[in-house]
């Protein structure tokens, strides 16, 4: 009567888990009210729906080492969509003003309590409409399925307390960098040794990959600020370097109109103002293009039908994914990603 407590069991055996704790089969039907509150929460403001490829020639939208298939008939190998993105921003340039797709995405990635290499989000784009609008509107959105879900919007995740009440506060990533380190990384632009010192300083670890000074602010931010977001935070304002798909910021030289929506010391959700520019988008990709050839399997590929589509005219837009199964984690109190995923990726017996 105390139910399954072989976690590996669990996992390998979902039905007898589901037989015998009630807590799993809880979980698993609050996921499927919530996946169905998100799609109800945006068919109601117009938003449409439209599948797009899972088997793609390019693998893009992401900082992402996809996985490889083949096509027998064609001769032609594939990969494995690593995001939904550049498919619905196509869908943006046909006309669509209003599209979003809710489904599986897969990364050839490492396994952890909070990555599974086949993984569900929610990719939303929305034409005349930037980063700040987008805000807004995942503000809105997680608050009303929390309510849905939970009955209340403070909730309760491994100990901590969490007020997922709006409004959730804003801040740059630069800001808290300098908040949690005394590190103003605006002062080091085009100067990677001075902040090289600066981060040596400051006791943090210097990767040899970030070759620049927005990459360093990302390291520093990822190592110290990350793990201390506990209450619903948006990390605004982030470094060109790391966002290629994401259109210059207005005011802020070396930056983009981006942020990153982080809960319990995660991120739960990525936007930005959609980059809209083919010249500059083909700059940055090819950039990316260039760090895959020297052996970064995580870089963008260049997508010359992507960029072509830019040419033929997209409109201002913005961009918004949601992470569907950190999100349930967090909602139903979930400690692994493993928890909340029936049926989840495990090595062999």
């Amino acid at each position: 009567w105390h139910g399954l407590a072989d976690i590996e069991k669990r996992y390998r055996q979902r039905y007898l888990d589901l037989i015998v704790n009630p807590q799993s089969r809880k979980t698993f039907r609050n996921r499927a009210l919530m996946v169905s509150a998100i799609r109800r929460w945006l068919d109601e403001r117009n938003f449409l729906e439209i599948e797009t490829p899972v088997l793609q020639s390019e693998a893009g939208g992401a900082d992402a080492r996809p996985f490889i298939t083949q096509h027998n008939s064609l001769n032609l190998s594939l990969y494995l969509r690593i995001a939904t993105e550049l498919h619905l921003k196509r869908l943006v340039v046909g006309g669509f003003e209003k599209v979003y797709e809710l489904g599986r995405i897969f990364r050839n990635e490492g396994i952890s309590t909070r990555h599974n290499p086949e993984f569900t989000s929610v990719e939303i784009y929305q034409a005349f409409a930037d980063y700040l609008d987008m805000m807004n509107l995942l503000e809105e959105l997680i608050t009303s399925v929390c309510n849905q879900i939970c009955g209340s919007l403070t909730i309760t995740y491994q100990g901590e307390e969490i007020d997922m009440s709006a409004p959730w506060r804003r801040v740059s990533m630069n800001e808290l960098v300098k908040e949690s380190t005394g590190i103003d990384f605006d002062l080091f632009l085009g100067n990677r040794d001075k902040a090289v010192q600066a981060m040596l300083q400051a006791g943090l670890d210097v990767p040899e990959k970030a070759d620049s000074v927005g990459r360093l602010l990302n390291e520093a931010f990822e190592q110290v600020v990350e793990p201390t977001l506990i209450q619903p935070t948006f990390v605004m304002d982030y470094p060109i370097e790391i966002s290629p798909l994401a259109r210059k910021h207005r005011s802020l030289e070396g930056k983009v109109e981006r942020f990153e929506l982080f809960i319990a010391g995660r991120e739960t959700a990525n936007a930005f103002s959609e980059l809209i520019d083919p010249v500059d988008q083909r700059e940055r990709l090819l950039l990316q293009q260039s760090r895959r050839n020297d052996g970064d399997l995580e870089a963008h590929s260049l997508d010359e039908d992507f960029v072509n589509a830019l040419e033929v005219g997209m409109p201002p837009t913005g961009g918004l994914g949601i992470g569907i199964d950190r999100l349930v984690m967090l909602l139903t109190d979930s400690p692994s990603i493993r928890d909340v995923i029936a049926f989840p990726l495990l090595r062999p017996e």
